[in-house]
């Protein structure tokens, strides 16, 4: 066969989890104008199985943006505003008792949900972030000596404001790790401006949401999910995840490094991103690419190199950029 004649083809049907995608994509962009690189990391992180923290000043569209994501998906949907004064049991339930039984009855708190949406995630205390560790780490919560297992697909989406500090908690590093990415939503172009506001002039109803619709199932996103898990990684690439995760242990400018949950976040999300374009194999610009966003919240800078302006951003990058790409 002539090379000219030759068309790849994938060994893994991933045209029904490409379509998917790429309605969830063009319903979202009904309302959101731009975005397209979050739109894309959403959807990565679902796929992958894995939760994501979306950083932005107010009035961005965070939160519209998670619950659009939501609304596009066919499953149990909620939303928790978290508060200095929220308690754990106001987030994974509480048992209370039942005078008709007697006894006491578990009432399940509002993370029972397939897509939970947590605006503003760092106002909560540290005894309010604690209660989320098992929930989404091990998909499980365990009250009263009884573990309680979610319905899958499970995924957290959470938002925080960088810029107010008055109210707010510092994230505890075991939270940070659980999340798969840490993106942030920036500022609209001018053009994006004006398109923003263009379609609110002609929208009809003030709820954004009304104009999106149901485009997965939930049963379907965790066919993805089991799908992507399939898609075949070279073992020097896996060698090649490991050695960018290794350096940020070793990175004079680091205070802190990167656990190996990074490494098999990187593994996982290349995976999703790869299959998101209807490959059955991941490459090293996948890795690159993905790298930096799931390095970005895991690493610690030096407060010498912090007082300099290096961001946690810049030093990922650099250390993507130094280890040997595998031919």
């Amino acid at each position: 066969m002539e090379l000219e004649n030759y068309a790849y083809q994938s060994r893994i049907d991933l045209s029904p989890l490409k379509a998917a995608t790429d309605r969830i994509r063009a319903e979202i962009k009904k309302v959101i104008v731009g975005q397209d690189l979050a739109i894309d990391l959403i959807l990565t992180a679902i796929l992958a199985d894995g939760h994501l923290l979306i950083e932005g000043v107010p009035g961005v569209a965070k939160t519209i943006l998670a619950k659009l994501t939501a609304k596009c998906i066919s499953a149990p949907f909620s939303r928790i505003q978290f508060t200095p004064d929220l308690m754990p049991s106001d987030v994974i339930g509480t048992s209370v008792f039942n005078e008709k039984l007697t006894d006491f009855e578990f009432k399940k708190g509002p993370v029972f949900a397939n897509i939970v949406l947590i605006d503003e995630i760092n106002r909560a205390p540290a005894k309010t972030q604690a209660a989320l560790f098992e929930v989404m780490a091990e998909r499980q919560i365990t009250v009263d000596g009884q573990t309680r297992i979610l319905s899958r697909p499970f995924t957290v989406l959470a938002t925080q404001n960088p810029i107010e500090q008055e109210g707010t908690y510092r994230l505890p590093e075991a939270q940070l790790d659980r999340f798969l990415f840490k993106i942030d939503i920036n500022y609209p172009t001018f053009e994006e401006e004006i398109n923003i506001v263009k379609n609110h002039n002609t929208m009809n109803s003030e709820d954004e949401t009304t104009a999106v619709e149901a485009v997965v199932s939930a049963a379907e996103i965790v066919k993805y999910q089991k799908l992507v898990r399939q898609i075949h990684a070279e073992n020097s690439l896996v060698e090649y995840i490991a050695k960018i995760v290794v350096a940020t242990r070793t990175n004079a400018n680091l205070y802190l490094g990167a656990s190996p949950r990074a490494s098999i976040a990187i593994l996982n999300a290349s995976k999703a991103y790869a299959a998101m374009q209807g490959k059955d194999f991941i490459t090293p610009d996948d890795v690159k690419f993905i790298a930096s966003y799931v390095l970005r919240h895991r690493i610690l800078l030096t407060p010498e190199r912090e007082m300099e302006g290096l961001t946690a951003t810049m030093v990922a990058k650099q250390i993507i950029e130094g280890v040997e790409v595998p031919r």
